[in-house]
């Protein structure tokens, strides 16, 4: 989805010190405000825990938070809306036993979508309970005020779960109490700040909050987001992730041929950034090996548990719902005329005849000849554009009303997310299937994937052109899928032939940040020269360093995410420098003893 746009109410901040300093955050400098300060904060939604649905009278009800709703019931689906738009619920009775289902949260002023989360019942005496976790409303808020060696004083803003402040540096000037953050490459940007010396705080209106946010005082070891890790601890070469009841079995790097050290060199790399100006504000990175996961680390206070934002990543998701929609028979295929799949609209803006000859390859390949370029602001059809405007909240015919640029088809391709997302519309009605419940049916339950966060569009139906949440474990399934050909753990998931289409060249980007970028079907596809050999590798990428990277030749899957949303250059450069730098030498130098 496009960038957050949001308003922080109430959040509490608190002060941490720097690397070199104290443990107490105290500074030496005779200015108190010099030092690191920190934000963070989890907002949780009201409306969670555990949701009961009483069917023993002939008029069920719902029950959650201390809220209730009557339930609407048509043969075995079951959903109800709590007053308020507190939350909803969309599931069915699958047996007597059982109901399954997906919980939407509403949207907030961080999270400025609705999410479907998968939640499932289990029955008593005609009672079904399940415990409803939607995803949390984070935001985290770090401010590092430093001097510099002309004495003058900088501060630095981090934002690890949307990047709100990128790698900006502040000159902060104070006057009785006052303070003014200026931007140092554009004095014009400011934002104000007064400082409370008695009461140990500092209050600022930051840029984009419109609510007067005041810091406090505490510890360095609190300040989870703001540095790689607090704490250091030696990786052991022999340590392999812990087994869970994932679908993952587990190795240590040694048990299926990887050397450590250009790893752990990696690691050092990522822990020892300089926080003013962090190329490599990487939230986890894991890798897979002969099937098994053997290499699992999480940075800036992320964890195995906690869900991460796919962006784009996530678009790879959309041609696999296709293939899979085709292997069971629904009446699709790459040569299906896009528009004939939209029966429900009897017209179309912009009438075109090229719109009849768009094909769902057209669409895959983002070639589908729409004003629809995503790296173009001006373009109609560009992400942010659709998002942001009102006018027409379905996001499917507002894709399919965009004039033409271009004859469809052809080697070219333009990144495209509302093409991408036209895919879910296509699926939607050639199985008669929310895409939410096609996508746990089909993906999740097959890749053995418990929980995941699908952000919704305004007319209630999944978006797939990005910024669906799930595990970096759970991510890490997906590349494991194509590379063992449509199969997860020897159960057949999608076709091979769609496996083997999907990651061969059908279009290209030409090169990017001097690398050849080809396309498959939603995989970006990429050769690396490491030594004497060419390593060939497909990837679903997305904002701000979500990667997951497949390595046929090596056998390997690799997975990045990260925090450097909006800063291309930056995260790009992780799969092009540091995968054929690090990971695939680990993978193809002699192991040491």
């Amino acid at each position: 989805m496009s960038t957050l746009r949001c308003v922080l109410l109430g959040v509490s901040i608190a002060l941490v010190g720097l690397p070199n300093l104290p443990v107490d955050g105290q500074t030496h400098d005779p200015n108190p405000i010099v030092g690191l300060w920190a934000a963070e904060q989890v907002v949780a939604l009201p409306v969670r825990g555990e949701l009961t649905i009483n069917g023993r009278k002939p008029e069920w009800t719902a029950t959650i938070s201390g809220l209730a709703a009557p339930i609407q019931r048509n043969k075995d689906v079951i959903a109800f809306t709590l007053a308020n738009d507190a939350g909803e619920f969309r599931g069915r009775v699958i047996d007597p036993k059982t109901i399954v289902g997906h919980w939407i949260q509403p949207a907030n002023e961080i999270n400025n979508n609705r999410y479907a989360t998968p939640i499932r019942l289990a029955a008593n005496d005609k009672v079904w309970k399940g415990k409803v976790e939607p995803l949390d409303a984070r935001l985290s808020l770090y401010m590092s005020i430093f001097r510099v060696p002309d004495r003058s004083i900088r501060a630095i803003i981090r934002n690890p779960e949307f990047n709100l402040f990128r790698r900006n540096i502040y000159r902060v000037d104070e006057s009785n109490g006052a303070l003014t953050f200026s931007d140092t490459k554009n004095s014009e940007q400011k934002f104000q700040g007064t400082f409370d010396e008695k009461a140990g705080r500092v209050s600022v209106r930051l840029p984009n909050i419109d609510k007067e946010v005041q810091f406090t005082r505490q510890k360095p070891e609190e300040a989870v987001g703001f540095f790689p890790r607090t704490w250091r601890a030696k990786i052991a070469a022999d340590r392999k992730p812990i087994a869970e009841d994932d679908g993952w079995a587990t190795a240590s790097l040694s048990e299926v041929g990887l050397n450590a050290p250009p790893l752990f060199d990696l690691i050092e790399k990522i822990l020892s950034v300089d926080p003013t100006d962090n190329p490599l504000n990487i939230q986890s990175l894991l890798i897979a090996r002969h099937g098994k996961l053997v290499f699992e680390e999480y940075f800036y206070g992320f964890n195995k548990e906690r869900p991460h934002d796919m962006r784009s990543a996530s678009k790879t998701f959309a041609p696999l719902l296709v293939g899979i929609a085709r292997d069971r028979g629904a009446k699709i295929d790459i040569d299906t005329p896009v528009y004939s799949q939209f029966p429900e609209y009897k017209e179309f803006a912009n009438p075109d005849s090229r719109k009849l000859k768009m094909t769902v390859r057209d669409l895959i390949t983002m070639t589908s000849g729409l004003a629809c370029d995503d790296n173009d602001e001006s373009s109609p059809g560009n992400e942010d554009n659709m998002q942001q405007q009102k006018a027409q909240p379905d996001w499917y015919k507002y894709t399919l009303d965009l004039p033409m640029v271009r004859d469809p088809g052809g080697d070219h391709a333009v990144y495209c997310s509302a093409g991408i997302n036209l895919l879910g519309g296509i699926v939607r009605n050639a199985t008669h299937e929310w895409l939410p419940e096609f996508f746990y049916e089909n993906v999740a339950k097959q890749l053995q994937i418990k929980t995941y966060h699908w952000n919704l569009m305004p007319s209630g139906d999944g978006y797939v052109g990005g910024g669906l949440y799930l595990r970096p474990r759970d991510q890490l399934k997906l590349g494991q899928l194509y590379l063992d050909g449509g199969e997860w753990n020897r159960h057949r998931v999608v076709s091979k032939d769609w496996v083997e289409r999907s990651t061969s060249r059908q279009s290209t980007f030409g090169p990017t940040l001097g690398a050849d970028h080809d396309y498959g079907y939603g995989w970006h596809l990429y050769h690396f020269d490491v030594g004497n050999r060419t390593f060939q590798a497909y990837a679903a990428g997305g904002n701000g360093g979500q990667i997951v990277m497949v390595i046929p030749d090596l056998d390997l899957v690799v997975g990045f995410t990260g925090g450097a949303y909006g800063e291309f250059a930056k995260w790009y450069k992780w799969q092009l420098e540091l995968v054929p730098q690090f990971i695939i030498p680990a993978a193809t130098t002699k192991r040491s003893e």
